[in-house]
């Protein structure tokens, strides 16, 4: 908040009340509590003339107040309506109130493409967003309701499932209409989620809903058009992103089609093949496109040196998980606890104990909606009875990635900067080729990294080379399976 007050207290307004205390200021605004009815909005007359031009708010409703030698545009809002600004907004009281906010983000953005609102003064009276143009970067619209519905969190409306468990006082289904009334879409499971979740608590309808009337939210979309945007990517891995479409994706999203004929969850998978290979990073591409609450097992979480202790904690884990349905559970290492019972590398009735919390586990976790993803660079030393049918249905092999592979995630990374003419692409991919997914993403990062540091507006191929020279040497050709293999049968 600015320290200089551009009226004094006790300043009378055109209207007759008197400036009581500075609310809230900006680089160009501020706005004032009164004696009055009204709280009231100063502004610097350039940027009312701004708002007029562009159609956000009439000049009519501005009037002229000097003072101090400088002259400023006001405009009056009543009380019960909210004057605030975006960035310091508190969370709506009521399902009411965001829907309003909602239905003037709306609005506010027919009236410019280009603005960004989330340094904006909302002035609920008029249903309008005022943006204040400072240099700050842009904020997608779906933030900018994220946050406010939060009471600044800064989270994306796109992140359903995380921001009902923000939101505990509303009911699933009345936030998904608060987000479609500001014109975006909704995950194709809030219905379910709306089922399952009802609104833990209630806060107080601190205003009349008539204040609201002319608030109508559009009608959600149909699941079929839901289902189409919910196609996952994962760049320099078309197999694995098409398995996870299949197997995944496809029947989250498209759940009743496929309930109808007995398949209600997706089955458990197993990700294996050498370090480096790309399967921590699809995983978490896909928790992050799901969206849904996740819970890591692995040595560091769970381990324990204390007998029955580990067991213990790996049940934790699966009951947080469930309670948390629906979600996601991936077990990282799967060696570390469920190797061959038989094998000489197991440690006794400690280790029995922990394969047998898993098998007993898993089944269940299924049946409750969790997702099952596990990993693990050693496949041969796993127990069998993990890997039968009914705990991991699919076995999936991800090999070090082919040139093709490497091309597309390439291709995908430098997509999304500019680049100088002088890239040779194969020159990239000789180099690439053979390497982990994660070295691409590395080298095009750090070319991008030496290309800003050195001054340039592009990317070019001197930065590449530079990036290329700070990967390891390999000192020995290796011999890898190269490619994907998916064998679910």
């Amino acid at each position: 908040m600015a320290k200089d007050l551009w009226l004094s207290k006790g300043y009378e307004l055109p209207d007759g009340s008197k400036v009581r205390s500075l609310l809230y200021s900006g680089d160009e605004w501020q706005i004032f509590d009164t004696n009055g009815s009204n709280n009231i909005l100063l502004v610097r007359p350039e940027l009312a003339q701004k708002w007029n031009e562009l159609g956000f708010l009439d000049e009519a409703l501005f009037e002229d107040v000097a003072f101090g030698g400088e002259s400023f545009r006001s405009m009056s809002s009543h009380k019960k309506y909210a004057l605030t600004p975006v960035e310091n907004g508190k969370s709506p009281e009521s399902k009411v109130d965001a829907m309003a906010f909602a239905f003037t983000l709306k609005e506010s953005r027919k009236l410019s493409e280009d603005a960004s609102f989330h340094d904006a003064v909302y002035v609920e009276q008029y249903s309008r967003l005022l943006p204040a143009w400072t240099l700050t970067p842009h904020v997608d619209d779906e933030v900018v309701l994220g946050t406010w519905i939060t009471g600044g969190v800064v989270i994306s409306t796109e992140s359903f499932r995380r921001l009902t468990n923000l939101t505990g006082w509303m009911p699933a289904g009345d936030l998904a209409e608060i987000i479609n009334a500001a014109g975006f879409a909704v995950p194709a499971d809030a219905g379910l989620l709306a089922k399952r979740k009802p609104a833990s608590r209630t806060r107080s309808d601190a205003k009349t809903a008539s204040a609201k009337e002319a608030v109508e939210p559009e009608k959600p979309q149909s699941s079929e058009d839901m289902a189409e945007s919910k196609i996952f990517k994962l760049p320099g891995r078309p197999h694995l992103e098409e398995f996870f479409n299949e197997h995944v994706i496809d029947i989250i999203f498209n759940a009743e089609k496929y309930q109808a004929l007995g398949i209600d969850f997706p089955s458990a998978i197993v990700l294996h093949g050498p370090p480096g290979c790309g399967k921590t990073f699809a995983v978490e591409r896909l928790v992050e496109f799901i969206d849904w609450p996740s819970y890591s097992i692995d040595s560091s979480s769970v381990g324990s040196p204390y007998i029955h202790e580990t067991s213990k904690k790996i049940s934790e884990v699966f009951d947080t998980a469930i309670d948390g349905a629906p979600s996601v559970v991936v077990i990282d290492e799967m060696e570390s606890f469920l190797t061959d019972r038989k094998s000489g590398s197991s440690s006794g009735l400690h280790h029995v104990e922990e394969v047998a919390e898993f098998l007993r586990r898993i089944p269940e976790a299924i049946k409750n909606k969790v997702l099952i993803i596990a990993m693990t660079n050693m496949i041969e030393m796993i127990d069998p009875a993990i890997l039968r049918r009914g705990r991991f249905d699919h076995i999936i092999e991800v090999g070090m990635p082919s040139r093709e592979e490497v091309s597309s995630l390439v291709d995908s990374l430098l997509g999304k900067l500019p680049t100088a003419d002088d890239l040779n692409l194969d020159k990239i991919l000789d180099a690439l080729t053979g390497k982990a997914l994660s070295d691409s993403a590395f080298v095009i990062r750090e070319a991008a990294r030496l290309a800003a540091k050195a001054g340039k507006t592009q990317l070019d191929q001197e930065s590449v080379d530079a990036a290329l020279g700070s990967l390891p040497k390999d000192t020995e050709k290796k011999s890898r399976r190269i490619g994907f293999v998916w064998d679910d049968d």
